[in-house]
């Protein structure tokens, strides 16, 4: 009795597994895992196509394989001890696929699109952009969760802080003597050891001043040492005293005059005093290039030889910056701009080349040989000597540039 119980289940249960569950369990492994691999998004184009191709044609056969099995349950005499519909099925897939592929065009066929250059074309043109911020999440000093919106915000800023030529409304001001003011605030920026920052910052709120005002000669250096206040105050964790300033000036000038200075620069700018510096973008840009100690220091002293020079004042911080680090990486023939500093400049190779020509024409010939503050404070062993560094000659460099 056991037995014929036995025997009775198998053939009661066997037609019920010829239903849809019995196709796939009985599809050839290695069937199965091509379907598998054909069916694998890896293609940004061909996934979706051949998944839905292959789709129609395996539940099309699969509706008739479980309606034939449906009438196969009703006749009597016929035996299962094996799933044949599944076979049948499974030959039927490998005969019609072999019609579809001959009666699809090539662009259709699942193998194709792995060889197709417009479907190559997206993942070969994407670009390799490195997240130079992921090493520092954990550092809540670095604020790298928001670094990237801050340069952002930073770069939409420029467009406030755009300087026009303000010379032509300046009778008793000169483009020299502008030269001459900072290069005395960079010796001011070594004796006091400020920031860098600092210093770019004051320039900039010079700038920004004589635009608005018309000064004399002689207001000029009260003008200087009160951005450098300012900026101090602004950048410093110590700022020095109002008699530090009043003392590198030679007392030429009062404490009440140099308090009167700062407050009207201050109402002056709005109290507007965050302006984008080139300093802060070419930090951020030599991190993105992996970039040495020595090969930032000659980019730095690239970007500060411009201080002094008014053509350079109405560039583009980011630009500027941008510019600094790409003439400092083909000058020590470390590569070109890479795809993550276009991502994280906004700038192509393209757009900075000419500018980087005049960064190497203006460390080439300096235009004033008196003022000597910036070669002599980088000619030190601390900023590795960097201004004594063979400027490139104009051909090989215009040679780099195209390669």
């Amino acid at each position: 009795m056991p037995v014929a119980r036995s025997t009775k289940a198998q053939s009661i249960k066997q037609p019920r597994a010829g239903k849809a569950p019995s196709v796939t369990e009985n599809v050839p492994p290695e069937k199965e895992e091509g379907c598998q691999a054909k069916r694998s998004p890896s293609s940004p184009q061909g996934g979706p196509k051949k998944r839905s191709a292959f789709g129609d044609i395996t539940n099309a056969h699969k509706n008739q394989a479980v309606t034939g099995k449906k009438e196969g349950v009703k006749a009597p005499t016929r035996k299962a001890t094996r799933p044949p519909p599944a076979l049948v099925v499974a030959k039927n897939n490998e005969i019609n696929l072999k019609k579809s592929l001959r009666k699809t065009p090539p662009t259709d066929v699942p193998v194709e699109p792995e060889k197709d250059s417009v479907s190559e074309e997206p993942v070969q043109q994407v670009p390799v952009v490195e997240d130079i911020d992921k090493e520092q999440l954990g550092d809540p000093y670095a604020s790298a969760e928001y670094a990237k919106e801050i340069f952002d915000y930073m770069r939409e800023r420029e467009e406030k802080f755009l300087l026009p030529d303000y010379m032509e409304k300046q009778p008793d001001i000169s483009r020299d003597m502008r030269a001459i003011l900072v290069d005395w605030m960079v010796e001011v920026q070594e004796n006091f050891e400020l920031n860098h920052e600092t210093l770019y910052l004051a320039v900039k709120l010079v700038d920004h001043y004589l635009v608005e005002v018309v000064s004399m000669r002689d207001k000029l250096q009260l003008i200087g040492s009160t951005a450098v206040l300012i900026a101090s105050k602004f950048e410093e964790r110590c700022p020095p005293c109002v008699d530090d300033f009043l003392y590198i000036c030679d007392d030429a000038y009062k404490r009440e005059e140099l308090i009167a200075m700062e407050t009207s620069i201050l109402r002056t700018l709005n109290f507007d005093i965050n302006i984008p510096i080139p300093y802060r973008f070419l930090r951020r840009f030599a991190k993105c290039a992996r970039a040495s100690m020595e090969t930032l220091t000659l980019a730095r002293f690239l970007c500060e030889m411009t201080l002094q020079e008014y053509d350079y004042a109405r560039e583009r911080p980011s630009k500027l910056a941008a510019s600094s680090l790409l003439l400092a990486l083909t000058m020590k023939n470390l590569g070109g701009w890479t795809p993550t500093l276009e991502y994280y400049s906004g700038y192509c190779a393209q757009d900075l080349h000419p500018l980087v020509k005049r960064l190497n024409f203006l460390l080439t010939y300096q235009p004033c040989d008196k003022l000597k503050a910036v070669r002599t404070k980088y000619s030190h062993r601390v900023f590795f000597e960097v201004a004594k560094t063979t400027p490139m000659d104009m051909m090989k460099l215009e040679e780099k540039l195209k390669s």
